[in-house]
């Protein structure tokens, strides 16, 4: 990959990488030294990886540094759906957003990171294995496991608005 290509790379994916990085973290200044790390390994590697292959790449770097982040700090869950309390939110708000947001923090770390990359991001499935070294299938099956444990959270909707 040439500096030119490594440039372009960083304009069109440097907000998206902090995005996803945010939505998982929810801590900006940690968020914007995983990206900072994540565009410092790309370049360090830079004559060894295509072009085409740079965005993959620079997100599984991310992704990677933000997994061993959260194992750093204890905090990652492991849960499978069996073992899930059903949770309702059965008090009033009017943001569901903020109920939404809060859904997403009880999610164990890899539910939330596929969930994020497809619907937030927009990537596909197969997209979204390559980033996270899952198969297409593991990853729809994290996405399925995290959309069914989110709407057991927000419970109906009519409760919520």
């Amino acid at each position: 990959m040439t500096t030119g290509e490594y440039n372009q790379i960083v304009e069109q994916n440097a907000n998206k990488l902090f995005r996803y990085l945010v939505k998982n973290i929810r801590d900006e200044e940690r968020a914007n030294d995983l990206v900072q790390d994540s565009f410092e390994k790309l370049w360090r590697n830079h004559r060894d990886i295509s072009f085409e292959k740079g965005k993959s790449y620079l997100f599984s770097i991310a992704h990677n540094a933000l997994v061993d982040m959260v194992r750093k700090e204890n905090r990652m869950i492991v849960t499978d759906t069996a073992e899930m309390p059903e949770v309702s939110h059965s008090k009033q708000y009017s943001d569901l957003k903020e109920v939404l947001d809060e859904g997403l923090k009880r999610l164990p770390e890899m539910q939330r990171s596929v969930l994020l990359l497809r619907d937030y991001e927009g990537y596909s499935y197969e997209e979204i294995g390559e980033l996270c070294s899952l198969t297409e299938s593991q990853v729809k099956v994290y996405i399925y496991r995290a959309r069914v444990f989110l709407k057991n959270y927000i419970g109906q909707l009519e409760g919520v608005i």
